[in-house]
């Protein structure tokens, strides 16, 4: 057999795994019924104020090239002189001419227009990039994994609050993962805490801690992790390393980033996560 039909039989087998993906999640229970029994009735879901979409018609293109960090970067930078900026004034994380073509693309699918000696976002105030991280991920879901996922999830809780930023059902099992635009830097401890409480709350089988950024995870984000179960639990599980920057804790929670993709670590995660359920 050649590489070429090798090939092509990976591909046709990974098409067969998200068309029975897609045919097991149409038999199994919605996600806001697996929800409901666990006693959590959605009040508000996918909020559209903040987000930085194109028209539909650009929307595939648009999710497409939101797979590069770079560009990802580069919107944040975007959003941060939104009123009005220069090439120079996002050139941070790619070359003067990449961040040409980013801003090309921009205008190209309506979200940036000329001003002055510069240019403005179009839609707005956009007060941060968070919502349309949590959309983008919740995208990845869907298309990457046939899976159903809502983000920017609230529910009314007597005692844990905040938004749960991606919900999703995976195999009938309920995944819960907080996303952080920030880097490692601008995370605190008390935002390690929430996500355990919603954590304790929810129940899901699949935790993912998921910050968007290509720096380490072990320098900051883990040791915040070891902090807060020592504060929450006399014996801390043990936090492992599965590969790079992408850790674990009792096959069930997950911390990861976005080193080389953001598809491809939830894919990593998942892998690991139904390996080791299969196996107990």
């Amino acid at each position: 057999m050649n590489s070429d039909s090798l090939s092509e039989d990976v591909l046709s087998l990974h098409r067969e795994i998200r068309r029975l993906r897609k045919s097991l999640s149409e038999l199994t229970p919605p996600l806001f019924v697996l929800l409901k029994r666990r006693g959590f009735r959605i009040y508000k879901r996918e909020p559209a104020d903040d987000l930085l979409l194109p028209e539909k018609r650009f929307l595939d293109d648009y999710y497409e090239t939101l797979k590069k960090y770079s560009f990802r970067l580069f919107l944040r930078d975007v959003i941060k002189h939104q009123a009005f900026f220069t090439p120079a004034l996002v050139t941070r994380y790619a070359t003067a001419a990449v961040t040409e073509e980013y801003i090309a693309y921009l205008r190209k699918v309506g979200l940036v227009v000329p001003l002055g000696d510069g240019f403005q976002l179009v839609p707005g105030p956009i007060k941060s990039f968070g919502e349309t991280l949590e959309w983008f991920v919740a995208e990845i879901f869907r298309r990457e994994f046939a899976t159903e996922a809502m983000w920017g999830v609230r529910f009314k809780r007597p005692k844990v609050g905040g938004d749960y930023d991606l919900i999703a059902k995976v195999d009938g099992s309920i995944l819960y993962m907080e996303i952080k635009s920030s880097p490692p830097k601008q995370i605190y401890q008390n935002e390690i805490a929430a996500f355990f409480d919603r954590v304790g709350d929810l129940a899901p089988e699949i935790s993912i801690f998921f910050v968007d950024t290509e720096l380490r995870m072990k320098d900051k984000i883990v040791p915040m992790f070891e902090e807060e179960w020592r504060g929450r639990k006399r014996e801390s599980p043990e936090i492992v390393r599965m590969e790079k920057e992408l850790f674990q804790i009792q096959d069930r929670l997950f911390i990861v980033n976005a080193k080389d993709s953001i598809a491809a670590n939830i894919e990593k995660v998942l892998i690991w996560y139904f390996r080791k359920a299969g196996a107990s």
